[in-house]
């Protein structure tokens, strides 16, 4: 079993297998809480442009040709902050710390775009998201003790080291020789 990453963009059709179970999984938590469709919309929410360099990345975790995990991010507020959206593991692979592998090389990529902060917002029915972030070093910007459904929108932010150079991703076209590695 190898597992590789990937940079490409979100209308990859090996996204689309996990893009359309994330979309699900988003119904199946909060379809009796927001309105019908709400999962779709938010799905849909940002154009693909905005996850592509150099201002954002879009990375799929692959084994056996297979995309398993994923994630995005995108500039925040202000062009030393990256936004990580859609951190997502396939459902029947979850508990064997591919999240984290995700998250860590995120973090990676977003340094060598030059960014120096990550915000990341997760919602009050995904505890695995809050604790994968509280566990890697992020630190929640809302009161972890009160009632998580009152806030709705769990934001996180974490600083990056700095590093003295930074280098674009690979374009994000179809997945490149260059742009893959083993994890």
């Amino acid at each position: 079993m190898s597992d590789r990453f990937v940079y490409t963009t979100p209308l990859d059709p090996l996204a689309k297998p996990l893009i359309e179970e994330l979309t699900f999984e988003y119904d199946s938590r909060y379809g009796s809480f927001y309105e019908a469709e709400a999962a779709i919309k938010e799905m849909n929410r940002y154009a693909p442009e905005v996850f592509a360099p150099p201002h954002g990345g879009f990375l799929l975790l692959l084994r056996d040709g297979q995309a398993i995990a994923g994630g995005a991010f995108m500039r925040h507020e202000d062009e030393g902050t990256a936004e990580f959206k859609r951190i997502w593991t396939h459902s029947s692979l979850r508990r064997q710390g591919l999240a984290r592998k995700v998250l860590v090389e995120l973090e990676a990529q977003a340094a060598r775009q030059g960014y120096s902060r990550i915000y990341l917002t997760t919602g009050f029915r995904q505890p695995e998201a809050v604790g994968l972030y509280l566990t890697n070093g992020y630190t929640a910007l809302f009161d972890t003790t009160a009632d998580l459904e009152t806030i709705r929108k769990l934001p996180f932010e974490k600083l990056l080291p700095v590093r003295p150079q930074s280098r674009p991703a690979p374009a994000a076209t179809q997945p490149l020789a260059g742009a893959f590695h083993s994890v």
